[in-house]
Order: structure tokens, then C-alpha cells, then sequence
């Protein structure tokens, strides 16, 4: 068993978690932190306890939230969250640093932010180009020796790189968009990850809500929702990949699923070191996702799926440009 599968036992986690980021960032206008604080805490009652959160989200805004939502819950969590990807707030961007001292000091906020003296999983929330991964990795470890951790995870790299850092010091997880339509970890990374033992943490298991049928026309999006600058999304391309949702959704009707559903199964059926993290703003949405943890798929079922939206099938990438250069995963041809 890996080191995330025991920490989820530990706490008696069903094997879907929660991606907080929803909550703050992303998808338009973040929700207030009243209503916000509602739902992380409506989530906690009805069975969740891996929660996963980053110093990015919100410019360290859902750190806050999760801290302040989950308060007096730490001993029954699973508490993750990512460093080495902030907002400057005097460049008012994105930074990328994965140096030694900026994850020491990004996580000793994080762990402030989030009212507690340790986190369960923290992740390099992407590889600093400028910095070699064994530095990177081993900074994680020493916090981990020190108490302040107790795994370290890697976000959105390659096969390659978690080797090379895996030998640095072990890499619990690899945390890295998988779902029907987004099957880059099955070119390299899965395998690579079993042969360490390292847990793959699916983000997007809803394909960003469009496997959900959430997704009706993105121009209708807020403009800052981060799907409007995804290829996937594009008015170009969009209309085909809608199209392939009717044998999708028409399969989900007869096994009595809602699409969301349906795509959560296929993703835990792919295995049981697989722990998929779907966002939701929606109490809802939370309630209908961690249902599909008892959900199957017989083989049929599963067959028919697998010849769905292959990657050969899908038009558009799954980041922008400048998304893409951000991250180390490998790429179908």
C-alpha cells in the first residue's frame, strides 16, 4: 500500500477526494468565503476528508477558506496542498519558484493559512525549470524529517522526472489531469508510478466540468474562467467535442448514472492506486461526486467507454500555450 492510500485509511477517506481550488480560483468570480466555509463544511458531513488546496488558488485565498472551514477537524483530514507556484504580489502574475528556501517559506504559510502545524501531502506544484528536481524534492524531504510534512507529491510532470526525483526522496504522490478525455498519465506517467509505488491523484476527473455536460457553450463563461483560454474549449473546436458526449451521456442514462457519475467510475476503474479529486462550487455536485465511490462498471460498460473520446478523437490541447510551458507531462503525438 503507498503512503497516500495509508494516510486515506487512516482517516477512513473514501477514495474521492475534494479539489478545493473551485472555491477561489479558476472559474470565474470566487464565491464568497461565508458561503464558501458552508461548503467545505457540508462536505466534511457528508463523508469527505481529503481536501486539497494550494498556495496559488486565490492568491493563498482557499488556504485560508480550507483552514478556516476545517478548523478543529484536523485529526480526522487528509490535508494536502502545493508550493513552488504562487501569485506575486508585486508582479500581480504567476511565478514559478522551486527553490530550497521558496518552498520552506511558502510552506510554513501554507501551514499558518491552514490552522495546523503539519500537512498530511504537500506537492511541488510545478517543476521550476531553473532548478533541478532533486534540489526541489529534497528541500520537501528535509520538511518532511522536521514534522511540517509527512509525503511529499510532484504536480503535472513526466515519467522522467518522478524517477529522477523519486531517487532523491520518495515521491508519495503525482498529482496530474486524467479523465476520459485526458488520458496523457496512461503514455508513461501511470506505469511509472506504480513501479514506485507512488499514488497517481487524478485532478479534472470531470474534464473540467465538460464530461459533467456542465459546459453548454463556453462563450458563455465569466471572462476570467480559465476554460476560455483552453484549446478544448475554443470555438473551434468545441462544437466536434460536444458531439462526442451523446454516446457518452446516452450510456449514462442506462446504467442510471449522471454523466458526472459515469466519468468518475471510469476513472477509479482504471485502479485502485488511482485517487481522483473532482472540484465542485456546488454542495450538491459534492454529494452526487462522492456517490460514485460504490459505483462499478462492469466490462462491457468499461470497453465501451475505452474506444470514447481517445485521444485521437478529442480536438484541442488541454492548455494554452503558455499553460503548456509551465509543465513537464508527456504528450500524445
Amino acid at each position: 500500500m503507498s503512503n497516500v492510500l495509508s494516510l486515506l485509511e487512516e482517516v477512513a477517506s473514501p477514495t474521492i477526494g475534494l479539489g478545493c481550488m473551485n472555491l477561489s480560483h479558476g472559474y470565474g468570480t470566487p464565491v464568497p468565503e461565508a458561503e464558501g466555509v458552508r461548503a467545505l463544511q457540508a462536505a466534511f458531513e457528508m463523508g469527505y476528508r481529503h481536501f486539497d488546496t494550494a498556495t496559488l488558488y486565490g492568491a493563498t485565498a482557499n488556504e485560508s477558506l480550507v483552514g478556516k472551514a476545517l478548523e478543529g477537524r484536523r485529526d480526522q483530514l487528509l490535508l494536502a496542498s502545493k508550493g513552488g507556484m504562487a501569485i506575486d504580489p508585486a508582479l500581480g502574475r504567476k511565478v514559478i519558484d522551486g527553490r530550497p528556501e521558496t518552498l520552506r517559506r511558502q510552506c510554513e504559510a501554507s501551514l499558518q493559512r491552514l490552522r495546523t502545524d503539519r500537512l498530511d501531502l504537500y506537492y511541488l506544484h510545478r517543476m521550476d525549470r531553473q532548478v533541478p528536481i532533486e534540489e526541489s524534492v529534497g528541500a520537501l524531504g528535509r520538511l518532511v524529517e522536521e514534522g511540517k510534512l509527512r509525503a511529499v507529491g510532484l504536480s503535472e510532470v513526466s515519467a522522467e522526472t518522478l524517477r529522477r526525483a523519486h531517487a532523491e526522496y520518495p515521491v508519495a504522490a503525482v498529482q496530474s489531469e486524467y479523465s476520459l478525455w485526458t488520458r496523457n498519465p496512461e503514455i508513461a506517467l501511470l506505469a511509472a508510478c506504480r513501479e514506485l509505488d507512488t499514488t497517481l491523484v487524478a485532478f479534472s476527473p470531470l474534464g473540467r466540468g465538460f464530461l459533467a455536460d456542465a459546459v453548454p457553450d463556453p462563450a458563455h463563461l465569466e471572462e476570467s474562467d480559465m476554460r476560455r483560454g483552453m484549446p478544448r474549449f475554443s470555438a473551434e473546436h468545441y462544437p466536434h467535442n460536444q458531439r462526442l458526449l451523446a454516446d457518452f451521456t446516452a450510456l449514462a442514462d442506462e446504467l442510471e448514472m449522471t454523466p458526472g457519475q459515469l466519468a468518475l467510475a471510469w476513472v477509479t476503474a482504471q485502479g485502485a492506486d488511482i485517487v481522483p479529486i473532482p472540484g465542485t462550487r456546488d454542495v450538491a455536485h459534492m454529494r452526487e461526486n462522492l456517490a460514485a465511490e460504490t459505483l462499478r462498471l462492469d466490462a462491457a460498460s468499461r470497453e465501451q467507454l475505452n474506444a470514447m473520446m481517445t485521444p485521437d478523437q478529442v480536438r484541442g490541447g488541454r492548455y494554452s500555450e503558455a499553460q503548456q510551458a509551465d509543465i513537464d507531462t508527456e504528450e500524445f503525438a
